[in-house]
């Protein structure tokens, strides 16, 4: 799930991404334009009262961003509720948030 709230400058979006307690992980990270795909770790945690995975980030109000999930630092997973997909360079789709 994606949720997109006013962040804390006029240009700024809070984006909060969640992947739901049914996949299972020991761990996930968000990877995608808005870190370097990974070369500055967004990893994500899990709630107190429940067990879904989740990280908020403030990102630029009128930019695309590719993003997917890597879970357990070898599973890719896409986003279902993401603005829409591309295809990347290694025969599969990533997911696009739009602000």
């Amino acid at each position: 799930m994606i949720k997109k709230e006013p962040g804390p400058q006029e240009n700024l979006v809070a984006v909060t991404f969640e992947l739901p307690d049914t996949i299972w992980a020991e761990s996930v990270e968000l990877m995608g334009d808005f870190n370097d795909w990974g070369r500055k770790p967004l990893p994500m945690q899990r709630g107190r009262s429940d067990e879904q995975w989740r990280i908020t980030i403030n990102l630029r109000r009128g930019k695309e961003y590719q993003f997917r999930y890597l879970v357990n630092g070898s599973e890719w997973y896409n986003d279902w509720d993401a603005d829409r997909y591309v295809p990347n360079p290694y025969g599969g789709d990533n997911s696009v948030l739009v602000l």
